[in-house]
């Protein structure tokens, strides 16, 4: 099973899990305390799911762009959408790694429990960069390097990362002004037992040439 058909299964009863809406508020504080955010921003969310993590924040920006490759995730986010009658939050079915990237420009991009999904991690950094405004600011939320535990056997993509690993490949990808906090801690049983992990959100900024933020 593709990890895009996972996804599609669990959409209609993702938002129901009261972990999830916890942890999308806890990555919503955190954004809004490390980025100064702005009511006239563009943003976009990558790997949105069902939006939980957008309509957090969607007081505050002016119009958001919910990306994601499920049709499942994005069938129910059309379905949030309609019934709160928003207008400023638009689905987009998006693989940033295999179709050609939007030609809008953002203010803001954050992605919550995506990345580790990513093979090529660094190269989905460098698209990010792109897609900014110059000055414009990155938030990744994710799982800080574990032991394979929290997916546990099969699982093919990243088990967390290291702070400082991740601190090196955005500055690769073209990146300043990185900052690591702890966003949540993660509860989970799995077959050692409970375990807890922590999320980290990493916040970027694209760099203004000639001055500005650098």
């Amino acid at each position: 099973m593709s990890a895009t058909s996972s996804f599609d299964d669990r959409a209609q009863t993702w938002d129901a899990d009261p972990v999830k809406q916890e942890r999308a508020e806890a990555v919503a504080t955190a954004l809004r305390r490390q980025i100064p955010l702005s009511p006239a921003w563009q943003a976009l969310e990558y790997g949105c799911g069902t939006g939980l993590l957008s309509f957090a924040l969607r007081a505050g920006l002016r119009r958001i762009t919910l990306a994601d490759s499920s049709p499942g995730m994005l069938a129910v986010l059309d379905q949030k959408i309609a019934a709160a009658g928003l207008t400023h939050l638009h689905p987009l079915a998006l693989d940033l790694l295999t179709d050609p990237p939007p030609a809008e420009r953002y203010d803001l991009i954050y992605t919550l429990m995506t990345l580790h999904h990513v093979a090529d991690a660094g190269r989905l950094l460098r698209i990010f960069h792109d897609l900014l405004r110059p000055g414009g600011w990155l938030g990744i939320a994710d799982l800080d390097q574990e032991d394979g535990s929290f997916h546990g056997s099969g699982f093919t993509g990243h088990n967390g990362f290291d702070r400082d690993a991740l601190r090196a490949q955005l500055a690769e990808a073209g990146f300043s002004r990185v900052e690591f906090c702890t966003a949540y801690a993660l509860k989970k049983m799995t077959d050692q037992g409970p375990r807890e992990y922590p999320l980290f959100l990493a916040v970027a900024a694209r760099p203004i040439v000639n001055g500005g933020i650098g």
